[in-house]
């Protein structure tokens, strides 16, 4: 049996970056909770589609904690990186940014997404393992395989 492969965290890391133009705002002038979900489920693809060498899927989102807001002309940052890696899914943690024009970054939401990677019939197959760098990874990594086992007990209840 061949040897899995094995990636770093820094190997999918992504960061993107949007204008926050009005088309993007709620009717409260603020960013629009449903663009940032779309732009942070694409940020997430990028960073399990790069791990992974394949395509993926969303299978969930775990948590989206809204800690404030944007408004027109805001730049928004989104930096993903991998938390945890099981068999072929992968759970990616996405901190978004308001960025200040002098480049100071205040956190505005932090999500985590579990995705799977899949073969051309969209099944799941096997992902390369996780190389586990440092006390902050091993920390991130650990609390991922806790909410891991939560999702699979709330999945085998039919939530």
């Amino acid at each position: 049996m061949p040897k899995r492969k094995m990636k770093r965290v820094e190997d999918s890391l992504t960061e993107q970056s949007h204008l926050l133009m009005p088309k993007c705002l709620n009717a409260a002038g603020y960013l629009f909770g449903g663009q940032l979900l779309a732009w942070i489920d694409e940020t997430a693809g990028i960073v399990a589609k790069r791990h992974a060498e394949m395509n993926v899927v969303t299978v969930a989102v775990d948590n989206m904690y809204f800690k404030a807001g944007a408004r027109v002309n805001d730049t928004i940052v989104l930096i993903g990186r991998l938390t945890h890696v099981g068999r072929s899914s992968m759970e990616v943690r996405i901190d978004t940014y308001c960025e200040a024009l002098d480049g100071t970054r205040t956190m505005i939401n932090r999500a985590y997404f579990t995705m799977v990677g899949t073969d051309k019939n969209q099944n799941p197959v096997e992902v390369p393992g996780l190389i586990i760098e440092g006390v902050t990874q091993q920390i991130e990594n650990e609390a991922a395989q806790k909410r891991a086992k939560l999702w699979k007990v709330r999945r085998h209840e039919g939530f």
